[in-house]
């Protein structure tokens, strides 16, 4: 994240890869950052943030929100190893608890102990609190 003031104005570049991501706050400074910015590098302007890093955004610039939401993203986590149509279940736990080895059932069929392995690398994509103790998709999963 770099932090760009012209003219009194403050630019904010984030940037993860090769995405970029610029919030401002007087538009015809962005316009004319942005001008210098793709006649000095390879790049294109895609329009206003819809989708970044696996989430999407929906702005409402009247009531002055954003949201955030990872749906796509979990929906196709979950289609391509093969849990799309597992139903949901009720969470067995209370809300902040942990789960733990006696959770867990002890034989796994070997296609699903395969699937789960390789669905649990995918889903730390899907909570921006890591150190919160959830299970994610886990549920739907299971």
């Amino acid at each position: 994240m770099w932090k760009i003031t012209i003219d009194g104005h403050r630019i904010l570049l984030g940037a993860h890869i090769d995405d970029f991501v610029l919030a401002y706050t007087h538009r015809q400074v962005l316009d004319a950052f942005s001008k210098r910015l793709l006649e000095t590098f390879d790049g294109t302007y895609e329009g206003p943030l819809e989708h970044y890093i696996g989430c999407e955004i929906a702005r409402d610039l009247v009531a002055g929100t954003t949201q955030l939401s990872q749906t796509h993203y979990a929906e196709e986590v979950l289609r391509s190893f093969g849990f799309w149509d597992n139903l949901p279940r009720v969470a067995p736990k209370k809300p902040n608890t942990c789960f733990s080895q006696i959770d867990c059932d002890p034989s796994p069929k070997s296609d699903f102990h395969k699937r789960y392995q390789g669905i649990v690398p995918e889903q730390s994509g899907l909570s921006c609190h890591n150190d919160t103790p959830r299970p994610g998709l886990g549920l739907v999963i299971f």
